[in-house]
């Protein structure tokens, strides 16, 4: 089969293309741009093509996926409709690339990409995920018809993820605009996913996961069931040790209670395959995801970490791991630098987020990173934020042993020592990068 996808550079549909590719497909794609996703893409043997144009279609195409960024005025998506290919969104296209597969879905607010390749390397098996796991460099991974996946409930999608094994990390209301701020509904497409599967892992702490209507479910219960908890550094790495239930000691990468959650979680799903010392050792392959207290620089005195969270829950988490790692380290000094993600989530979340940077010395804001279509709010950070005494920055500039700020094209801030933190889910992970 054919198959072409329209804003192939994305993380979730670089994964999906990856995966057709492997499967014996003919595989191209469109971006609007090149990226370092698309010159993986091509060096993989698919074409892709920049930007896009109504040319790119083909006709002998047999299917056309686009993301959910593409728009009914795209000019590949309307000569695909006027050729009367059949056209998909990635949504509708998951039964295609997953129906035949027996496939472990990890669904949940926080912690679904940490969990699914935590899962993965310990299955040793495929994988669909929404990072890029540092265990084989890639959001992607084919190995058989045993598939770890990523499943989204942003847009309801996971009910077309053909779970035979529903893991789910936590159940907090986000992405609640796609739901029209029903939460009756938003609740009841998590009790349906779990339906669909054969086996189903949940955290039963998450107050949440307590709301749905569950049966025949493994029930993890992380106060009670995980134990003894140490923190250390090995090769300047955070690790976690723990006991779960009567199964004996696991070692994961990274560090916090919700690590080692989440790897409790991919440990009771996997026992389903695995003998539980297979799972311990293989647990062990795990070196953590891009863009999740992802150490981007370190020295003696100066570490730079980039983190995807862009909520307060996930914020909180990883203030908390940031706290173990200088108790460790004793750098003694913690700057966060903040781009909020959206006006809505930044707003409906307004007072989680002025709660959660509290762990933190100093707070950098940068400017709100939007997504095409965004309604505008107002929002006044100096007033909301005002107790942090906040620095407001356009921009970050990284160095070897050093982070400068830049305001109005002038540098007002040069650090050499300390922890800095890079939170949220635009472009501040490139911003913290070396060039």
């Amino acid at each position: 089969m054919k198959v072409h996808f329209i804003g192939i550079g994305g993380i979730g549909l670089s994964a999906l293309a990856r995966f057709l590719n492997f499967d014996g497909h003919e595989v191209s794609g469109s971006d609007m741009k090149n990226s370092p996703i698309t010159k993986a893409l091509e060096d993989e043997g698919i074409k892709v093509s920049c930007p896009q144009d109504a040319s790119n279609i083909k006709d002998d195409f047999d299917l056309v996926i686009y993301s959910a960024a593409v728009t009914d005025e795209n000019p590949e998506l309307i000569e695909a409709r006027l050729k009367q290919i059949r056209t998909l969104s990635r949504k509708e296209a998951l039964p295609i690339i997953l129906g035949d597969k027996k496939n472990y879905c990890v669904a949940g607010a926080h912690g679904k990409s940490t969990t699914t390749a935590m899962l993965a390397s310990i299955l040793n098996s495929s994988a669909l995920i929404g990072a890029i796991s540092k265990d084989f460099g890639s959001n992607f991974r084919y190995v058989d018809k045993l598939v770890a996946f990523e499943a989204d409930e942003s847009d309801a999608s996971f009910l077309l993820s053909n779970p035979y094994c529903a893991i789910v990390t936590n159940a907090e209301p986000e992405h609640m605009e796609y739901y029209h701020y029903d939460y009756d509904k938003f609740y009841e497409s998590y009790e349906k996913f779990l339906s669909l599967a054969k086996v189903k892992v949940v955290n039963g702490e998450d107050k949440d996961v307590a709301k749905l209507k569950i049966e025949n479910a493994t029930i993890l219960y992380p106060s009670k069931d995980i134990k003894n908890l140490c923190y250390t550094l090995k090769d300047n790495q955070p690790c976690t040790k723990f006991d779960l239930k009567d199964l004996g000691t696991f070692e994961v990468w990274g560090f916090g209670f919700h690590m080692a959650t989440n790897a409790s979680l991919a440990i009771l799903a996997a026992l389903n395959e695995l003998d539980i010392e297979t799972i311990r050792k293989n647990l062990l392959n795990y070196k953590g995801i891009k863009k999740r207290f992802d150490i981007v620089q370190a020295n003696e005195k100066f570490v730079v970490i980039d983190d995807y969270a862009h909520h307060p829950t996930e914020i909180e988490a990883t203030m908390k791991s940031i706290e173990l790692y200088d108790n460790l380290t004793n750098l003694n000094k913690r700057v966060v630098l903040w781009q909020p993600h959206k006006y809505s989530r930044t707003s409906d979340n307004l007072e989680g987020f002025k709660k959660c940077f509290r762990r933190c010395d100093e707070l950098i804001i940068l400017p709100l990173w939007t997504v095409a279509g965004e309604k505008k709010i107002e929002i006044d950070f100096p007033k909301e934020f005002a107790s942090y005494n906040p620095i407001f920055a356009d921009r970050v500039v990284a160095t070897k042993g050093k982070i400068e700020l830049i305001k109005d094209d002038k540098i007002i801030r040069t650090y050499e020592e300390g922890i800095f933190l890079g939170v949220g889910a635009g472009d501040i992970t490139y911003q913290l990068r070396l060039k």
